[in-house]
């Protein structure tokens, strides 16, 4: 009789999964990504209804099959998906990105078709917009440099161009011996006949011979080693990108490695000595023919099927499966964190309350440390390799450090009030609200115009998504007032020592000079002015006498929402503030009286200095991307992992962030008073 427990599972779908290796129940983003799917683990005997799961060709395989033969139940294999993690498994014990769930057989075995060959062999692959995700998924890998395991630094360089590229493996690994019969003595024979063809077919050329990630580890030894290195052949086991290797490659030889597979969208058609699941398709030169794969495939076929129709995907921020695009965006910010943090930083003109911050951002892979004197900092990162960070706004000793500021999409609430950011950018080469020198953003924004339509496309969708939900910088809110009727401007106060002000003005630099200039270029407008937040709570300088406003403005708006109140106005006048981004992004016009980052491209009408270092005319998706995609940097307030900027959105959305508690507001008043001591804020 079936149980109420077995009733209510057949009727959401899932299906009873017994497991016999221990890795389903120790892993828990695996045993998730299955419950996802639709599978109940379960341990004790399967029955003829249900599946037994077994982990790829592992050790322990042979007893699920046992298993499920005497029972008469069904087989489902599981292995990692191709885009996996930073690191090996082995590394690190981190979890996957998706998984490879297989009913027919296991992907990297020809003896018999399993799913992925089935997709393969039969299905269409001739939708439109498939082909285009494909295309731009595999553009996206490329410029990212992602593969399996992407923790690849990006300042090691591949060998000079011209030489021929021989892929090694893992000895022993399922997927060799599922290509190669014989035993270990074959598949180390195979190895050295590819070698043996790779000098043959390129005489003269030099062999590169790529190690696997987990030789290099220690964990698996692998087929080739200083042995077979000779005149003209070199071991290569320095963690370059595979996309790097392609390019400067005129051969790829490989067994059946999962860079052979990626060397097909680097434009290379590899020879393959094995029988991956990538081979036979006419995309691949192959020693071993698989009869039964008799079709032809293009490029976006073979990765539609393979990466977007086959794995399953999961999202570790939403705790859901989701696409390939967002597994993406969770490779792309993991990898930039972990590249740009894997050395570590020493950091200096950080105020205590932003040291927390600043750790959970930057020192996931090595702890940040914090240091006040510059001398010291510098020393300590010369002996240690660190690197040294310090906030945008210290001076003096710091100014060659890499710069550290908010970013655009920020918080629920004012850094005056010590909100946490939950975006932050750092700047190698200036800051982005200084105009008297080049930085990171504007050489990005100088580069824009180049950017691929698929990039072009997320900002798109970005920018929408942003506006539709009614994010800002800041996200604090307040009611909308009812508003004056007339070709209504809105100007924005600003804290009048900011730095970008001081650095980044014209000859207008006060609030009330800014609204003077807005009223005498336009008498008849309803000039709107709205005090900035910091400076109307007390905290920071810039207050304009309430009988000048009273004069020069229709109103005074004080806690209204910058992202409902844009949508009231035709226009925005100011200096360098960031509200005049948020206005382009709702296609308000924006006049500018300085020079602020989003100025002099072609989108404002500049009436301040503006650098001629700004030559391109850029796009206003161009704009958001540089701004908010390529430029900061972005924290989960919920996972503490690095995420991409739509997350951020839809968490300041959400109201899923911190919020200040009654310590942080007592502390914002405290330094609001005491601003003139900046000496106790920034040790």
């Amino acid at each position: 009789m079936e149980s109420a427990s077995d009733h209510d599972r057949k009727a959401a779908g899932t299906r009873r999964l017994f497991v016999y290796n221990g890795g389903f129940l120790a892993q828990s983003r695996v045993r998730r990504i299955l419950q996802l799917s639709g599978y109940d683990i379960r341990l004790g005997l399967p029955s003829s209804d249900d599946l037994v799961g077994l982990w790829g060709a592992s050790p322990t395989a042979w007893r699920g099959e046992a298993v499920a033969a005497r029972r008469g139940a069904g087989l489902l294999r599981v292995e990692d998906a191709f885009l996996r993690s930073l690191h090996p498994g082995r590394s690190r014990k981190e979890p996957p990105l998706g998984l490879l769930l297989d009913r027919g057989g296991l992907h990297f075995d020809a003896a018999q078709p399993s799913d992925l060959e089935t997709l393969l062999a039969t299905h269409p692959l001739d939708d439109t917009a498939l082909m285009d995700r494909a295309r731009d998924a595999i553009e996206r890998l490329r410029a990212a440099h992602l593969t399996k395991y992407f923790a690849i630094p990006d300042e090691v360089a591949p060998p000079a161009p011209g030489y021929v590229l021989v892929i090694d493996q893992t000895r022993g690994d399922a997927a060799v011996r599922a290509s190669i019969p014989g035993g270990d003595a074959a598949e180390a024979a195979r190895f050295r006949e590819m070698l043996v063809f790779a000098r043959e077919e390129h005489p003269g050329m030099p062999v590169v011979i790529k190690t696997h990630p987990e030789t290099v580890a220690g964990h698996r030894p692998g087929y080739f080693g200083e042995g077979d290195v000779a005149q003209g052949v070199t071991l290569w086991d320095a963690p370059v990108s595979p996309w790097r290797l392609f390019e400067g490659a005129v051969g790829v030889y490989t067994v059946s490695s999962q860079m052979g597979f990626e060397a097909i969208f680097a434009g290379h058609r590899p020879r393959v000595f094995g029988q991956p699941f990538y081979a036979g398709w006419g995309l691949t030169q192959d020693e071993v023919e698989v009869p039964r794969r008799t079709r032809r495939l293009s490029r976006a076929q073979l990765f539609a099927a393979a990466m977007i129709l086959y794995p399953r995907w999961y999202d570790p921020y939403r705790d859901r499966l989701c696409e390939l695009e967002q597994a993406i965006d969770a490779a792309e910010a993991q990898a930039r964190a972990w590249r740009e943090d894997r050395h570590g930083w020493i950091a200096g003109g950080m105020r205590l309350w932003k040291r927390r911050h600043v750790q959970q951002m930057f020192g996931a892979e090595r702890a940040v440390v914090f240091e006040n004197d510059a001398g010291k900092a510098r020393n300590r990162a010369a002996r240690d390799g660190r690197r040294v960070m310090a906030w945008a706004s210290a001076a003096g000793d710091w100014r060659d450090a890499v710069r550290v500021e908010d970013g655009f999409l920020r918080s629920r609430g004012l850094g005056a009030e010590l909100v946490p950011p939950l975006s932050l950018a750092l700047d190698d080469l200036g800051i982005y609200y200084d105009p008297s020198r080049e930085s990171r953003l504007e050489r990005l924004l100088n580069a824009a115009p180049d950017l691929p339509a698929h990039a072009l496309a997320r900002a798109q969708r970005l920018h929408r998504a942003l506006v539709a939900r009614g994010v800002t910088k800041y996200n604090t809110g307040g009611a909308l007032p009812a508003l004056p009727e007339g070709h209504r401007i809105l100007v924005p106060g600003q804290v009048e020592d900011d730095a970008s002000i001081t650095r980044g003005g014209g000859e207008v630099r006060r609030n009330l000079e800014l609204l003077r200039a807005a009223r005498e270029a336009n008498p008849e407008a309803v000039i709107l002015y709205k005090p900035h937040p910091d400076v109307l709570a007390g905290l920071r300088p810039g207050a304009v006498p309430e009988t000048e406003a009273a004069e020069l403005a229709d109103m005074v708006l004080g806690e209204a929402d910058p992202g409902a109140l844009l949508g009231q106005v035709a226009e925005v006048w100011t200096m360098t503030s960031a509200l005049g981004f948020e206005a382009l992004l709702r296609g308000v016009k924006v006049v500018t009286l300085g020079a602020p980052f989003y100025g002099g491209w072609g989108l404002t009408e500049d009436r301040g200095p503006v650098p001629e270092r700004r030559r391109a005319r850029l796009s206003l998706d161009a704009l958001v991307h540089a701004t908010l995609i390529a430029y900061p940097r972005y924290l989960d307030p919920v996972t503490g992992l690095p995420c991409p900027p739509e997350l951020v959105v839809e968490r300041l959305a959400e109201g899923r962030v911190a919020h200040p508690g009654a310590a942080n507001r007592v502390l914002s008043k405290m330094q609001g008073l005491l601003a003139a001591q900046s000496w106790i804020w920034r040790r």
